[in-house]
């Protein structure tokens, strides 16, 4: 770390009153929220109470749901208020309906408000169709839409499958997970005559992840018979059609595509046109005192479990060195890892530990489609 990283840092102590630890409260229910909960305890010990402001009895490790499609691997779910108890925090099942930010004030959406010293928000973003006339893949919720396309391939009802990524949308595995996994499947039962597409604004496969990689995955692709038509913007299906910006068409019979994102635009919290909440290097909240957040309510234009974990491993040392630990604060340098290369640091979701850090859950997409999840 340079001396710049560390004048970024706020190394204002946290409020103490008598003997009570600071206030920190932590929104949300997902990677973010809890692997702050988890680090922050780790880091910090009992110099703070932590209260986790979340909904949801369970969280769902979403990343196995592609592979759930396929029989290949089950999502797991962890009982939220357990993770909680194990780390001496107690669990608030509602949500963040606003902040109070110049009274330190969090008003929940059942109508209280809760005190805080520090607030971490990490209670995710909106998802929503963007291609009108497809399937839109979330998550768990879709799995059975997805399945029955499987199904009318097979049974010869759908010879022409696309699988669109929408304009905007930053990260685009889940879709060649999908189309990878499709053609595996096809593949070993023997069904012939179906056209799989992938169709993506992207200049190149996954060009995110650099050229090499790009280059592989390509490879890849035409391997196993998938078409690629990069650079590409779907716009909507209608009557057997991809439409495209701006103007080509596709024959197609089935789409599936991947959802856009929204910010939750929560009152008292800046935000820019989408919804999403700017931090600096070390996740504070732009203009705003003892405010932090994390994952993907945050601007950070990719939107993953393991670059949401280490945001908030961010988070956690920031508020920790302000409580009194013997913690230097780093600053947010996104690295993308293999789940392989997480495991082998110790950072296994089935366990409750500090466990969505590192690498989260990143699937190859080259290894799923030689006929199993790494994951």
């Amino acid at each position: 770390m340079n001396d710049r990283d560390v004048k970024t840092a706020d190394h204002r102590p946290l409020p103490q009153i008598g003997h009570m630890p600071p206030r920190v409260l932590i929104a949300g229910g997902g990677v973010a929220a809890l692997e702050t909960l988890l680090a922050l305890r780790s880091l910090a010990e009992e110099r703070v109470a932590i209260e986790l402001l979340a909904p949801e009895r369970e969280f769902v490790y979403r990343p196995l749901a592609v592979a759930e499609i396929f029989d290949l691997g089950e999502t797991h779910r962890f009982d939220v208020g357990r993770i909680a108890g194990d780390r001496n925090a107690r669990q608030r099942r509602e949500g963040l309906a606003a902040v109070q930010p110049d009274r330190h004030i969090a008003q929940t959406t059942g109508g209280g408000e809760i005190q805080y010293d520090a607030l971490v928000v990490g209670s995710g973003d909106r998802v929503k169709a963007a291609l009108p006339g497809a399937v839109t893949f979330t998550g768990q919720s879709d799995i059975g839409a997805v399945r029955q396309i499987l199904e009318e391939a097979e049974s010869g009802a759908a010879k022409r499958i696309a699988f669109a990524a929408p304009g905007g949308v930053a990260w685009v595995l889940p879709l060649y997970e999908l189309a990878l996994m499709t053609a595996n499947r096809l593949d070993q039962r023997g069904v012939k005559g179906v056209e799989l597409m992938l169709v993506t604004p992207e200049d190149s496969p996954l060009v995110m992840f650099g050229a090499r990689a790009s280059d592989a995955v390509a490879a890849l692709l035409e391997e196993r018979g998938i078409g690629v038509h990069a650079g590409r913007h779907p716009a909507a299906v209608e009557d057997g059609e991809l439409l495209l910006v701006p103007g080509e068409r596709m024959e197609v019979d089935r789409v599936i595509a991947l959802p856009a994102l929204e910010g939750p635009r929560l009152p008292g919290l800046p935000h820019d046109s989408e919804g999403f909440i700017a931090t600096d290097r070390h996740c504070r909240v732009e203009g705003l005192e003892d405010v932090y957040a994390a994952g993907d309510i945050t601007s950070f234009p990719v939107k993953q479990g393991g670059l949401a974990a280490q945001q908030a491993d961010v988070v956690a040392e920031s508020i920790a060195a302000r409580a009194g630990a013997e913690v230097t604060p780093k600053p947010f340098r996104p690295v993308l890892l293999p789940r392989r290369a997480a495991r082998a640091r110790g950072r296994d979701p089935s366990r409750h530990g500090r466990a969505f850090g590192g690498g989260g859950p990143h699937v190859r997409a080259w290894e799923v489609a030689r006929g199993g999840v790494t994951c």
